[in-house]
């Protein structure tokens, strides 16, 4: 157990007597773990590439689904629509995002992965996904799909 754990677990009960030690640790270790995968990720693959994991993230959706409307990406990726904007500047100056003009709708500009940004996103979920690999490597398959359904059920039932 880490020392902030451990002082924590210790010192909750005289600052905070009706508090959930368990629940203080569960949490704790969740935002952890978040923020260490997220930092190595960031870290190793995405960073020296000049993006950022969220800039991975729109370019993983466009490689998935073909050019997108910014408001679809903002919905999927849990962006605020002026974050998919910066985020999307930031990509096109770097020529892996280009926007389109639809045929069909004129005022409608879906974002979509320019070749550079395909064979780039490629490349890079390669990468993370051995990352990803590596980090998960103490689970064995069922440990791994009992984590996922624990963590999508602690998601969908997120306080409002």
């Amino acid at each position: 157990m880490e020392d902030y754990e451990r002082l924590a677990r210790a010192g909750i009960p005289r600052v905070a007597p009706d508090a959930d030690v368990e629940l203080f640790s569960l949490a704790y270790n969740v935002l952890h773990a978040s923020y260490q995968l997220i930092n190595d990720l960031e870290g190793a693959v995405h960073r020296p590439r000049g993006w950022t994991l969220p800039g991975f993230r729109l370019m993983f959706k466009l490689w998935l689904l073909g050019p997108t409307m910014p408001a679809r990406l903002a919905e999927l990726s849990a962006m605020s629509r002026s974050a998919v904007t910066n985020a999307v500047h930031t990509l096109e100056r770097s020529g892996l995002v280009e926007r389109r003009t639809s045929p069909t709708d004129r005022r409608a500009v879906p974002v979509a992965l320019t070749a550079k940004g395909e064979a780039a996103v490629r490349e890079a979920f390669e990468l993370q996904a051995a990352r990803e690999a590596s980090w998960f490597a103490a689970l064995d398959a069922e440990e791994r799909a009992t984590l996922t359904d624990l963590l999508r059920r602690v998601a969908a039932t997120r306080p409002a």
